[in-house]
């Protein structure tokens, strides 16, 4: 937002906020990337998470990218360099994705106008569960609060993927031993 400052603890309040709001993942990350839209002033925002067999990223939520380039293919950890120093813990800026080596989809990335990228690992007691990116229009360096922010979102993006899992599992351990026991009673 040029010309005044923005409130990072409000805009970390707002997303904590929408995290406690509901356990449904899709909802709350899609609330997230567009929190970290408005309060970081960039173009674009997405989460993507580590699939099952840790091969590759797969889309959470995205705000203000385009269909086309949501689309554009899968994000392969062998691949992407970016994406595997990001899946170790490091957060990592790429002054022009266009351009950079680590980047999977330079060419994509000119024909959606983006130009500059921060990408900071989502953890989970140490281990990386995914990435959450915000994308640029223009070659950004990025200041020390909004890294400090970033981060803390991902850490609560983290923390809210993690209890929404526990949830499910217990909701489904609760429905299991509500059969049994009914099963019991009926004999």
């Amino acid at each position: 937002m040029k010309g005044k400052d923005v409130d990072y603890f409000a805009a970390l309040y707002d997303v904590a906020k929408v995290i406690n709001a509901s356990l449904e993942p899709s909802k709350v990350l899609e609330k997230i990337v567009q929190s970290v839209v408005k309060a970081m002033n960039v173009k674009a925002s997405s989460i993507r998470l580590l699939d099952s067999r840790a091969r590759m990223l797969v889309m959470g939520a995205a705000s203000g990218l385009s269909k086309g380039y949501v689309r554009k293919g899968p994000i392969l950890i062998e691949e992407s360099g970016l994406d595997r120093k990001v899946l170790q813990g490091r957060t990592v800026w790429l002054k022009d994705v266009q351009t950079a080596k680590d980047f999977q989809y330079g060419a994509k990335a000119k024909a959606e106008g983006i130009k500059s990228i921060l990408v900071v690992p989502l953890l989970v007691e140490k281990k990386a569960i995914g990435v959450l990116r915000v994308y640029a229009d223009k070659v950004r360096e990025f200041k020390a609060d909004e890294l400090k922010f970033l981060k803390a979102v991902a850490n609560l993006s983290a923390i809210a993927l993690d209890n929404a899992h526990m949830h499910q599992t217990l909701q489904t351990r609760c429905d299991l031993m509500a059969a049994h026991k009914y099963r019991i009673d009926d004999n």
